[in-house]
């Protein structure tokens, strides 16, 4: 595993909740400190479909960097490649045989950590974002119709958030065979704060909430109690997942 002298030690933790509307959690997530991973899915297209997708994705990526057997910073994004792979085919296959969830996707994120960096890969609208001294960045782009109007100069941040499409993915995990999913690298430093979150969180609770949360001086378990009862004070329209990881002092 990553590691080594020098190297930063992590703290994990993630919660998922079904919100208050929706009676099954379509998102399934990954925390391990050990593997210094994190895998969060938001399954789409409907009652169990939405379910088997995500999970799918998720026990995917957790095969795929449990078999590894060196890993380095640059192995990691192989893995994290290989991952997407995998997952998109194994759910494609999927649907072929079970033709009455053809549909069915989901979003993705996995976020490592290794020899001092972090490398992401991320497929739809869940976010992964870092707070780092007392700033909050959201390093992933949203890959949905809103944000490609955003870019456009078509509509505002501010009608994003509450447009009729705001929920339109342009990109997911199993609904196509030619997938690139976004990758990232950047380095680490002691006291950063990693977020991944899917839509349930960030469609309820807007960016300043979310940084206010973060800045709270408790656990990251209860800062990730915290934004969820954001997203549920909110209304809780959605199943809610949130995993912090939290870079510690050498």
């Amino acid at each position: 595993m990553c590691g080594g002298k020098g190297m930063p030690q992590i703290v994990s933790f993630g919660q998922s909740d079904v919100g208050l509307y929706r009676s099954n959690n379509e998102d399934a997530f990954f925390v391990s400190t050990e593997f210094r991973l994190n895998v969060l899915a938001d399954g789409m297209g409907g009652a169990a479909a939405g379910e088997i997708a995500s999970k799918i994705f998720t026990e995917t990526a957790v095969e795929v960097f449990s078999g590894a057997r060196a890993r380095s910073a640059e192995e990691d994004l192989k893995l994290i490649h290989k991952s997407y792979a995998l997952a998109n085919s194994r759910i494609l296959s999927h649907t072929e045989e079970n033709p009455h969830h053809l549909g069915m996707g989901c979003t993705a994120e996995i976020l490592s950590f290794c020899d001092r960096e972090f490398t992401l890969g991320h497929i739809g609208d869940s976010r992964i974002y870092l707070y780092r001294n007392a700033i909050l960045t959201q390093l992933t782009r949203d890959h949905s119709y809103v944000q490609s109007q955003v870019e456009q100069g078509l509509m505002t941040p501010l009608e994003a958030r509450t447009h009729r499409l705001r929920n339109v993915i342009l990109r997911a995990v199993g609904t196509t065979e030619d997938l690139p999913a976004d990758l990232i690298r950047g380095s680490v430093s002691p006291g950063d704060l990693f977020l991944v979150c899917s839509d349930g969180l960030t469609d309820m609770v807007d960016d300043e909430d979310i940084e206010k949360a973060l800045s709270l001086p408790s656990s990251i378990a209860a800062k990730v109690e915290t934004l969820v009862d954001y997203a549920k004070g909110a209304g809780g329209r959605d199943n809610i997942t949130v995993i912090l990881t939290e870079i510690l002092e050498e």
